[in-house]
């Protein structure tokens, strides 16, 4: 998969504009946070059962994978993930950033438009 379209996959959002609960700042701040958080718990779950067959198996020793270095497309390929990672993650700022750009440009949100057609209706 290319970056460009990684990232366009990463940060897709649905129509319509996004509900808030708390101060939008904070909702902002928790996002980002929460979204890390869960990154964060799948990802040690998943290194820890592999870490546990490995040894289990006698594969190798969580010493051996400790003193593991990548090589250059090793790095690069984490380097990729690292760039995909970071958009999840702030992927509501960016949108806000668009809805921005989009006000400024004079773009019809979709809840404007839905409103219209119940009008009319």
């Amino acid at each position: 998969m290319s970056l460009p379209l990684a990232l366009d996959v990463a940060s897709a959002k649905p129509a319509g504009k996004r509900p808030y609960f708390m101060e939008q700042e904070v909702e902002r701040v928790l996002g980002i946070a929460m979204a890390a958080v869960q990154e964060l718990a799948v990802a040690r779950q998943r290194m820890d059962t592999l870490e546990r067959i490995l040894e289990a198996k006698g594969v190798m020793t969580r010493d051996e994978i400790n003193a593991f270095r990548p090589d250059a497309d090793q790095a690069a390929e984490r380097g990729l993930w690292m760039q995909e990672y970071l958009v999840r993650i702030l992927r509501n700022v960016q949108q806000e950033g668009e809805a921005i750009k989009a006000d400024a440009r004079g773009d019809i949100r979709s809840e404007e438009v839905a409103a219209e057609l119940s009008e009319d209706a």
